[in-house]
């Protein structure tokens, strides 16, 4: 059975609204990529050398990145070997199974938020201005809340002009306390002060907003080192979570801060914003494969429950619902 066949059997006959918002979520990366791989599949009569160049060319284009395609490629050359596959049309299922191959392998970290079950969950958010880091916290303040939850927002970002009032008005929306200081405030001491107020009010989880400057490697290290020795020091083993939100539209770019931010804190996971927004989706696998670091949510649209546990599979699934819809693989 092939791949395609598989993820066809799991998703296509499931009334299942986040396999849904995957889909719509990478129509854009969709329509490019797979737009791209039917033509060259429909231009070749058989598998060979010319190719996989063009191949490897249309994976550079949707943001793969250079050393994940080059062992993509590598990997796919070995397949086709293998299993002598002759038409080019065999090589898409053998694409999808070996990008979520490259998912899955490329680091044991989990994909699940380590949520503290009993007690306070702390999460650092941190990333550069206009990421949607605000509007993350905010999505993921409503989801604990949905789930019950009682979750308090920690607005760290003094520095940015309108950052506190924008994390208020998300704190208004979804109807949890956001607690602040005024602009210009120390981040640690409105980190000691939300720590304070979550265990106080018996909170389930923390969210704590960081400012987002990378002009200053130096400041960023100093100041995201401070906020954390506070956090260890009023609950020891957190934070649970460093998530740095990236933006999936600015491609390598995202590829290059994520490196940034691995070096200046220890970053556990990576949200991928405005994933619905970009036609180079593949960064996803760049960032995993590259910097071994898992992205653990993504965000597939603007609504409230846009923001979604990344699923691999799914996420294949989205690239290639077109094709894997038809059956073209049988």
């Amino acid at each position: 059975m092939s791949f395609f066949k598989k993820l066809k059997d799991k998703f296509t006959h499931q009334t299942d609204t986040v396999t849904d918002k995957f889909k719509e979520g990478l129509t854009k990366t969709r329509n490019s990529f797979t737009g791209r791989v039917n033509d060259l599949v429909a231009r070749y009569r058989k598998v060979d050398e010319d190719f996989f160049e063009e191949l490897e060319e249309i994976l550079f284009q949707a943001d793969v990145g250079y050393e994940t395609v080059e062992m993509l490629i590598d990997e796919l050359k070995m397949e086709v070997k293998r299993k002598n596959i002759q038409d080019p049309a065999d090589v898409q299922s053998v694409i999808s199974e070996k990008l979520v191959d490259i998912y899955q392998g490329a680091s044991s970290a989990s994909v699940d938020l380590n949520m503290q079950e009993g007690s306070l969950t702390v999460i650092l958010f941190v990333g550069v201005n206009g990421v949607g880091k605000t509007t993350t916290i905010g999505k993921l303040a409503h989801r604990f809340k949905q789930e019950g939850k009682k979750v308090i927002l920690a607005a760290g970002d003094t520095f940015r002009a309108g950052a506190i009032e924008q994390l208020e008005v998300w704190g208004e929306r979804v109807g949890v306390e956001v607690v602040k200081q005024a602009a210009g405030s120390d981040p640690a001491a409105v980190m000691f002060d939300s720590l304070q107020a979550a265990k106080a009010r018996g909170a389930d989880v923390l969210l704590c907003d960081t400012a987002g400057r990378l002009q200053n490697k130096v400041n960023l290290m100093k100041e995201l080192e401070k906020v954390k020795r506070v956090i260890e020091r009023e609950v020891p083993g957190a934070p649970h979570e460093v998530l740095l939100v990236l933006d999936a539209t600015t491609g390598q770019n995202a590829l290059i801060q994520a490196k940034t931010f691995k070096e200046a804190t220890d970053v556990t996971g990576i949200v991928l914003s405005k994933l619905d927004g970009t036609a180079k989706g593949g960064i996803v696998l760049a960032i995993r494969n590259e910097l071994e670091i898992p992205v653990k949510l993504v965000g597939l649209g603007e609504k409230m429950d846009d923001l979604q546990e990344f699923d691999p599979e799914k996420y294949v699934y989205g690239l290639f619902a077109n094709v894997i819809e038809k059956g073209t693989e049988e």
